[in-house]
């Protein structure tokens, strides 16, 4: 996917950060001492820059993201608090974090299949402690504590690669799977029992493209005079 799928892509976004009245959009304009993206996309990359960071961390960007990154943007505008930017630091390239659960060294690692998921997910609950199996109140708690941890471990390789593109509120995100028979699907890491669910179905996958421009396109058609009534 390539210049067909983006053109105009970048003119459209940047006539919202235009707008005489600012569309009420989640994430665009802040809130709580927050700046928001304001529709500002950063500056596309070279494909020679797309090069180096897919050298650098063992992975082949879906071709969708990939195109945007060489013909919109490098991040910025996009979904709830806007996306991840793809930038060049002193050690080379690297993805800002919106979440706080960005692993770059496990992007190359095949993302876990269903059946793998179940069986982990279904190994960990049965290791959660029981009060009834510990003498003391402090020794359940400190082996509850380890338990819980290992809860954040088997997140961390649930999103083994996957890369967090955009934090979407109350501590979610939604992330871009770049390996593995999901690849090029759009994830999200909560809002529901769900846990660790991707968007769509097993047969109609939801990939960057239709995720971006359905968001774009919500934009567009927002009520420019709406006002966000919660606090």
């Amino acid at each position: 996917m390539g210049t067909t799928i983006w053109n105009g892509v970048r003119e459209r976004v940047e006539a919202l950060a235009r707008a005489d009245r600012p569309r009420d959009v989640l994430g665009a304009w802040g809130r709580h001492g927050t700046a928001g993206h304001r529709f500002r996309l950063t500056a596309p990359l070279a494909e020679s820059e797309v090069a180096a960071a897919e050298a650098r961390w063992g992975v082949s960007l879906p071709a969708d993201y990939r195109g945007f990154l060489l013909e919109v943007g490098a991040g910025g505008a996009g979904p709830q608090y806007g996306l991840s930017t793809l930038h060049r630091t002193d050690t080379g390239w690297e993805w800002t974090d919106p979440g706080g659960d960005m692993r770059h060294d496990s992007l190359r690692v095949a993302f876990p299949t269903a059946g793998e998921r179940s069986r982990h997910l279904a190994a960990h609950e049965v290791r959660e402690p029981a009060r009834s199996g510990f003498g003391t109140q402090e020794a359940f708690d400190t082996a509850y504590r380890v338990w819980r941890d290992a809860d954040d471990d088997l997140f961390d390789w649930f999103a083994s690669g996957a890369l967090c593109l955009n934090h979407a509120g109350c501590g979610h995100c939604h992330w871009l799977v770049v390996t593995g028979p999901e690849r090029g699907s759009m994830w999200v890491d909560g809002f529901s029992d769900d846990g660790f669910r991707p968007l769509g179905t097993p047969g109609a996958r939801v990939g960057f493209a239709d995720w971006y421009l359905s968001w774009l396109a919500r934009c567009e058609a927002a009520d420019p005079v709406a006002r966000d009534p919660r606090p």
